[in-house]
């Protein structure tokens, strides 16, 4: 393992500290990010992406368990600090600076990457439904991601559970979810309000004869108005109502009951 100096003697040199604004909550528990990069398996030789790796943190964790590692960081305060780091393990990271949001990763990997990180609380969700709504099968091998505990406990929800909702289908329909290792607030600096957890996720083959659209078209109606039954929230939707009586799902029944092989059923029929 290189012999790096410590990650908060790092942080002061660079006169770096977490910045509310981009969502930062930075981790400097060498034996937790450890834990968080053998989630995926084992990525020696493996290609990573990285989402705001921040001071990195996380990036030395995933570089010494051999990774090859891409990382797209927004806040330039960190990049001196980054190619500190590029330079110890050298040929092994890329450090791309802008927004993940804007940035498509797919063609700075000549294989299939995992992706790893700490995300920031206020991109989190909107990456992972980016990476779920993505071709499929997608071109990422797996996701190990840090979300906020309510946020992950939505991705991996069961039907009859308020968390239950669009998130947990996107999630589950095409991929299985769960949660790998919960992590106390008190693990960050500054502390966050509320607790984490990583979520590790996996991609399957997609059930045949679903088109992604329909599948959201409904979800968004039956959960946007999740305390009606589906009979009024899903009369929106062209064919809706036909497909609960075609697959002998009661139209009184509410968003929340519906598991995700009965939403692939109504999706299916409309598919076609």
């Amino acid at each position: 393992m290189t012999d790096l100096p410590p990650l908060r003697d790092v942080i002061a040199r660079h006169g770096l500290s977490a910045s509310k604004a981009l969502g930062q909550n930075f981790l400097f528990d060498a034996q937790l990010l450890a834990r968080i990069a053998r989630i995926p398996g084992d990525l020696d030789g493996a290609e990573v992406l990285e989402i705001g790796p921040g001071p990195g943190g996380l990036t030395r964790a995933l570089l010494a368990a051999g990774a090859s590692v891409t990382a797209i960081e927004r806040d330039r305060r960190c990049i001196p600090a980054l190619a500190e780091l590029g330079e110890a393990y050298p040929g092994k990271l890329k450090v791309i600076e802008g927004d993940a949001l804007t940035i498509d990763p797919r063609p700075l990997f000549a294989g299939k990457p995992h992706i790893v990180a700490n995300l920031p609380y206020n991109v989190g969700t909107a990456l992972l439904v980016g990476w779920l709504s993505a071709e499929w099968l997608p071109w990422w091998r797996s996701l190990t991601l840090m979300f906020q505990r309510e946020v992950a406990d939505r991705i991996v929800a069961s039907p009859g559970t308020d968390a239950y909702g669009r998130l947990a289908v996107l999630a589950q329909w095409r991929s299985t979810p769960r949660i790998a290792m919960p992590v106390h607030r008190s693990a960050f600096t500054p502390p966050p309000k509320v607790m984490s957890a990583v979520v590790h996720i996996e991609p399957s083959e997609a059930p045949s004869g679903v088109a992604l659209a329909k599948l959201e078209a409904l979800t968004a109606a039956a959960f946007g108005q999740r305390r009606k039954m589906l009979r009024q929230s899903l009369r929106g939707v062209p064919g809706a109502l036909a497909a609960l009586e075609a697959e002998g799902i009661d139209p009184t029944r509410r968003a929340e009951t519906v598991s995700v092989p009965e939403f692939l059923a109504l999706a299916r029929h409309l598919s076609t």
